[in-house]
């Protein structure tokens, strides 16, 4: 009897240390959970929803890591958006404006692609399209964003958006930073022509301050992430 009590002791006690660390232990893994769930709503958009630059860095850069020359990065500015901005709607016109461009956007990438709203009215979308199907791809993503977008009432404001995008097949690399390099500078070559413009190896030469065309407005502070 002695000898059987003395074995059950120890594995008495050995349930009772268990479930004594797993209380603080489970407390930890709640925080935890907590704490992760809080930190990737905080780098997301509150406007749009889209990721903010540096969850949409994170996203983009395994696109290009994965898929190679099959991804493809694109940079969209919205055209005359001040205007919009600061007509009878006002913000709240412009909101509604950002708001169904990142929808847009979205929809277009599709889930596995990475869509972030870099500040502003700038946005920039990584996704995996092939050579074959970039061209068209690109000529879809022009006519949805040039759809008008209502904005009250009924009230319908037209909209346009340059959009300038870089492949690694073309640039020979996939550094996150010099395709969107690429990009801007592909974007501001196609400014208000109503058509993408697909970057070249030219592109890429253009002089940059924290990964954005110099000159650009904004470029102290835009393109740390990246």
């Amino acid at each position: 009897m002695a000898s059987t009590a003395r074995v059950q002791a120890p594995s008495g006690n050995r349930a009772l240390l268990i479930t004594t660390l797993a209380v603080p232990l489970t407390g930890w893994t709640v925080h935890a959970v907590s704490l992760h769930r809080k930190l990737a709503a905080a780098r997301r958009d509150p406007l749009t929803g889209l990721l903010g630059r540096d969850g949409y860095t994170t996203k983009a850069r395994q696109i290009t890591d994965r898929y190679g020359d099959a991804a493809l990065v694109v940079l969209v500015d919205l055209d005359h958006f001040k205007q919009i901005n600061d007509g009878p709607g006002g913000h709240a016109a412009g909101d509604r404006v950002l708001a169904a461009t990142a929808t847009r956007l979205t929809a277009w990438a599709g889930s596995p692609g990475a869509v972030g709203r870099l500040g502003g009215d700038e946005f920039a979308v990584a996704v995996r399209i092939g050579p074959a199907r970039r061209e068209l791809r690109l000529a879809q993503l022009t006519k949805l964003l040039a759809q008008p977008v209502e904005v009250e009432d009924g009230v319908l404001v037209d909209i346009a958006a340059s959009i300038g995008a870089a492949s690694p097949d073309v640039l020979g690399t996939t550094d996150l930073s010099l395709l969107q390099r690429a990009a801007d500078a592909a974007m501001y070559a196609g400014k208000h022509t109503g058509r993408a413009v697909l970057a070249g190896p030219q592109h890429a030469t253009v002089p940059s301050i924290n990964g954005r065309r110099a000159g650009r407005p904004g470029t102290h502070t835009l393109g740390r992430a990246a």
